[in-house]
C-alpha cells in the first residue's frame, strides 16, 4: 500500500544484527585490532583504543562496586569531551545505562531528571560535580578510579537498557525514552552499511551530548574503528571556526544540526576537502546544497524513541521546481506507516500521521506505562511488534520519500531540540504575578522558530520580559526560553473549552504598548563607533528598525545561532575573534563593543610598529 513502507534492504543487516555483539563488546574487539589508532580526541586530551578501553574500564570497575548494573541508570554530568565517551562508555561495561545531561541546564530541571529516572549515581568531573543537586543518589568523580582496576567480563544482553535521554513532556515535565542495546547495535549496524564507514575515517561529535543525535555521532564510527573528534564549545557554535576545524582536522563524516548545516550549505568549500558526508536533522531543512559543494548533504528524521534515525536520504541539487528537501526513505530494518485518524492508510500524496515500527523502536518511557501505552502501539502488519505514534504529518511523494509536514499536537521544534508548549506554560504558570500563560511557535523569520509566550497578568501588576525571562531561566534550558512576552486580558478559547491558539495575536501584530517592556534600553544613542555599527548589525539580524545600545540581544529574540553570525561579522569587520561566550557575558550592544574594543586593544598592543602601519594603510 502507498502509504506503508517497509524497508526490504534488511537481509544483509538483519544478518549483521543478529550476530551483532553489544557496543561495549564490539569498541573492545577494535581495541584489540587497533591498539594505537586514535579513538576519540578533543583539544585537550587524546585517547586511542587501547586507552579508551582502560580508562572506560576502570570507570566501570569503580561503578560497578557502587552498585551500577543491569537496568540500572548512571548520569553523566559531564561536558562533551574525551571524559565524556570514556564515562560512557564505562557505564556500559558496568553493564548500566548512560543518561546523560546538559551541564548548562537549571539545576531544578537537573534534579527532576535524576529523580524520575531512579538514578544511584552521578558521574561528573571535579568542576562539575558542585552543580548536581542535593539528592539520595551517589557521586563518582572521574579521575578517582582506582589504578588496574577492570571491569568484570559480564556482557549486557540484547534487551537490557543501553541509554535514556530525556524530551520536552506535554504533561509539563520532561520525560525519558529508553532504548535498548538491540535497538543501539541495530543504529550502529545500519549506520556503518549505509554510509560505508571504516576505520579509515575520521568523525565528528558536535551535537550536545543530552541530545540523542550525539549516541549516532560516537558508538556507530568507535565500533567501526573509525576516530571520534569532539569539537570544542566555541567550535561548535561558530560556523567559520567549524569549518575550520573540519577542514584542518581532515574529518570525512560529519553530523550538524540542521541550522548549523544550513550554514554549512553557503560556504565556500575547497574542492580537495577531505569531508565526504554531511548528515543533518532534527529540524526542517529549508534549503538544498548547491551543486560545487565537495561533499554528499543526507538529510535524515527519526524521533528519541526511535533510536535516532528512522528515515535518511541524499538532499539533490535544488532543481528548477523547488521545494524543501524529503526526509527521505526508512531505514534498513524500520517500517512506515502514515495514517488518517481512523488508523488506515492514507493515499499517497494524502497528509497522515506518520508511525513508525521495526528494529529502532525504544522500549517507551521509563517509569511511565500509561503514556508509554498512549504512544507505543501494537503493529497491524507485524505481529508481535509495536509501532511508536509520532504526532509528526507527513505524506508519501510520487518518487516514494516522505515529505515531512510539522506537527498535530503542540510540539514544535526549536532550533532542532523538541519542545513541548506545554511544559514551557507549565514551567512560566509557576510565576507569582502571572495567572494563566499560554506558549505557541512564533515565526519571527523564514527558518527562525521561537516561541512566543502570552500572560495574563494578576490585577496591579507589571512584570517586565527580563523579569520573566530570568525566572525560567531557573527552570528550563535556553531553547525553551520565550523570544516574545505578550500581556493579553484573557486566552482565547475554542466552543470546546481549549486554547484557540490561532486567535492568539502575533507579537509583531501587536501595539508597543501592549508587548511587555525589554529590560534595560535606556534610549540613548551610541557614544562610540564600534556601538554604532554594532546596533546596526544586531537591528539587521533580528528584523528590528533600531536597536538602543543598551538592549538585551537575548531579551530582543536573539539566541546562540544568530550570536555566531555576530561572531562573523565582527570578524569580518575588524579582524578579531569575539567568543561566543562573551556574547551570553555581555549581552548588550554597548557591553559588546566594550569587548571588542579590548580585543582591538590587545592585537593593537602585541603588533609591531611595521604592523600598526600596515593596518593603518
Amino acid at each position: 500500500m502507498g502509504s506503508v513502507i517497509l524497508n526490504e534492504r534488511e537481509s544483509l543487516v538483519e544478518q549483521l544484527w543478529q550476530t551483532s555483539l553489544p557496543v561495549p563488546a564490539q569498541i573492545e574487539l577494535q581495541a584489540e585490532a587497533r591498539p594505537d589508532a586514535t579513538a576519540v580526541t578533543d583539544a585537550a586530551c587524546m585517547l586511542t583504543f587501547a586507552g579508551l578501553e582502560r580508562r572506560s574500564s576502570a570507570i566501570g570497575a569503580s561503578l560497578e562496586a557502587m552498585g551500577c548494573g543491569r537496568e540500572t541508570v548512571a548520569a553523566l554530568l559531564v561536558p562533551p569531551s574525551v571524559d565524556f565517551v570514556a564515562a560512557a562508555l564505562g557505564v556500559l561495561r558496568a553493564g548500566a545505562a548512560y543518561l546523560p545531561m546538559d551541564v548548562s541546564h537549571p539545576a531544578d530541571r537537573l534534579e527532576l531528571m535524576l529523580r524520575d529516572s531512579g538514578c544511584p549515581v552521578v558521574v561528573a568531573l571535579p568542576e562539575t560535580a558542585a552543580l548536581i543537586p542535593a539528592g539520595p543518589w551517589r557521586v563518582h568523580v572521574l579521575g578517582e578510579e582506582p589504578a588496574g582496576r577492570r571491569v568484570s567480563a559480564a556482557r549486557p544482553a540484547p534487551d537490557d537498557l543501553a541509554y535514556v535521554v530525556y524530551t520536552s513532556g506535554s504533561t509539563g515535565t520532561p520525560k525519558g525514552v529508553e532504548i535498548t542495546h538491540r535497538n543501539l547495535s541495530h543504529l550502529c549496524a545500519w549506520h556503518r552499511d549505509a554510509f560505508a564507514v571504516t576505520a579509515a575515517d575520521r568523525a565528528t561529535q558536535v551535537a550536545s551530548t543530552s541530545f540523542d543525535a550525539a549516541v549516532w555521532e560516537l558508538w556507530p564510527h568507535l565500533t567501526a574503528g573509525a576516530g571520534v573528534w569532539v569539537a570544542d564549545a566555541d567550535t561548535r557554535r561558530d560556523p567559520t571556526r567549524l569549518q575550520r576545524w573540519l577542514l584542518d582536522n581532515r574529518i570525512t563524516i560529519t553530523f550538524l544540526p540542521t541550522a548549523l548545516a544550513e550554514l554549512a550549505m553557503t560556504q565556500s568549500w575547497p574542492r580537495d576537502a577531505g569531508l565526504r558526508l554531511l548528515l543533518t536533522g532534527a529540524d526542517t531543512l529549508h534549503h538544498h546544497p548547491s551543486p560545487h559543494l565537495p561533499f554528499t548533504v543526507v538529510n535524515n528524521y527519526g524521533p528519541s524513541e526511535c533510536t535516532v534515525v528512522t528515515t535518511s536520504g541524499v538532499v539533490a541539487a535544488s532543481g528548477p521546481n523547488g521545494g524543501l528537501p524529503s526526509i527521505g526513505r526508512p531505514i534498513a530494518g524500520a517500517s512506515v506507516y502514515i495514517l488518517d485518524e481512523a488508523m488506515k492508510p492514507v493515499p499517497q500524496g494524502v497528509e497522515g500521521e506518520i508511525y513508525i515500527g521495526g528494529d529502532g523502536v525504544g522500549r517507551g518511557y521509563r517509569g511511565h506505562k500509561e503514556l508509554t501505552a498512549e504512544s507505543f502501539i501494537a503493529d497491524p502488519v507485524r505481529p508481535g511488534r509495536r509501532l511508536y505514534r509520532t504526532g509528526d504529518l507527513g505524506t508519501f511523494r510520487a518518487d516514494g520519500e516522505i515529505a515531512f509536514l510539522g506537527r498535530r499536537d503542540g510540539q514544535v521544534k526549536i532550533r532542532g531540540v523538541r519542545v513541548e508548549l506545554e511544559e514551557v506554560a507549565a514551567a512560566l504558570q509557576r510565576h507569582p504575578l502571572l495567572l494563566t500563560a499560554a506558549v505557541t511557535a512564533w515565526n519571527r523569520t523564514e527558518g527562525d522558530t521561537q516561541l512566543a509566550a502570552y500572560v495574563v497578568l494578576r490585577p496591579g501588576t507589571a512584570p517586565t520580559a527580563g523579569e520573566l525571562r530570568a525566572f525560567l531561566e531557573g527552570l528550563l534550558p535556553a531553547q525553551m526560553l520565550p523570544g516574545a512576552f505578550v500581556p493579553v486580558e484573557r486566552l482565547p478559547m475554542t466552543s470546546s473549552g481549549k486554547l484557540d491558539r490561532g486567535a492568539l495575536p502575533a507579537p509583531e501584530d501587536c501595539a508597543p504598548a501592549l508587548v511587555l517592556p525589554h529590560a534595560g534600553g535606556d534610549g540613548r544613542a551610541p557614544r562610540t563607533a564600534v556601538e554604532e555599527r554594532m546596533t546596526a548589525v544586531v537591528a539587521e539580524l533580528l528584523g528590528l528598525d533600531r536597536v538602543g545600545p543598551e538592549d538585551n540581544f537575548f531579551l530582543l529574540g536573539g539566541h546562540s545561532l544568530l550570536g555566531t553570525q555576530i561572531v562573523s561579522r565582527v570578524r569580518d569587520t575588524y579582524g578579531v575573534d569575539l567568543p561566543l561566550r562573551s556574547i551570553f557575558d555581555h549581552p548588550t550592544v554597548a557591553g559588546m563593543g566594550a569587548e571588542i574594543e579590548r580585543l582591538l586593544v590587545e592585537r593593537v598592543s602585541a603588533m609591531s610598529d611595521d604592523d600598526v602601519e600596515d593596518l593603518l594603510a
